[in-house]
């Protein structure tokens, strides 16, 4: 019987590493040293979209870890939050929290999950999952409250909210899958680990 390569996650996100273990996958965890914002960088002026960038971030993270674990299948990931030609990063205070659920109240933004897999520095797997989430109209006052409520957890996430938690309240109408919107299009993904042996199918 062949062995089955080894799966690294080349991300600290609590949420993905939830999501790979619920769903019965045996892997470990890589974190990825690349510097994202200096990455995002070389993108200026190119006219890359959302998801263009967000699969990039993913690949350099994964092909980053791949080029240290031989042999082993490297799954980076990352997520971008677009509201137009607008990109938001995930805010450093609560103050930042709050600009951006006053931004998105009352509209429709796209949240863009990319995964990737690599081995051995090569990318040999990609996939970009999309979901739209409309934001009813949120009162400031109730924003105030919202975030007092859920305290540092509105830092942990590009949007300043966890549609798993009170931050479904937000919301007046999602299309997506809960997989792509928490940060990693898990089905897709799943599939590929069975196609590539991996897991067992």
């Amino acid at each position: 019987m062949t062995e089955k390569p080894v799966i690294v996650l080349a991300s600290g996100s609590a949420f993905r590493r939830k999501m790979l273990r619920d769903a019965g996958v045996e892997f470990r965890v890589e974190r990825s040293e690349i510097d994202e914002r200096a990455v995002e960088h070389t993108l200026e002026g190119t006219g890359a979209d959302p998801e263009t960038l967000a699969q990039v971030l993913a690949e350099a993270k994964a092909v980053d870890v791949s080029e240290r674990s031989s042999g082993a299948l490297v799954i980076g990931a990352d997520q971008t939050l677009s509201l137009g030609d607008e990109v938001f990063h995930k805010p450093t205070d609560m103050e930042g929290a709050r600009r951006h659920l006053l931004k998105l109240s009352g509209r429709t933004h796209q949240l863009n999950s990319a995964v990737v897999i690599a081995r051995d520095g090569e990318v040999i797997w990609r996939h970009v999952g999309i979901a739209r989430l409309t934001m009813r109209e949120l009162d400031p006052g109730f924003i105030g409250r919202h975030l007092s409520n859920v305290g540092e957890k509105a830092l942990q996430s590009v949007g300043a909210y966890q549609i798993e938690g009170e931050g479904i309240q937000l919301f007046e109408k999602i299309d997506g899958d809960t997989f792509t919107i928490v940060g990693l299009p898990l089905l897709p993904l799943l599939s590929e680990l069975r196609t590539l042996g991996a897991i067992d199918g």
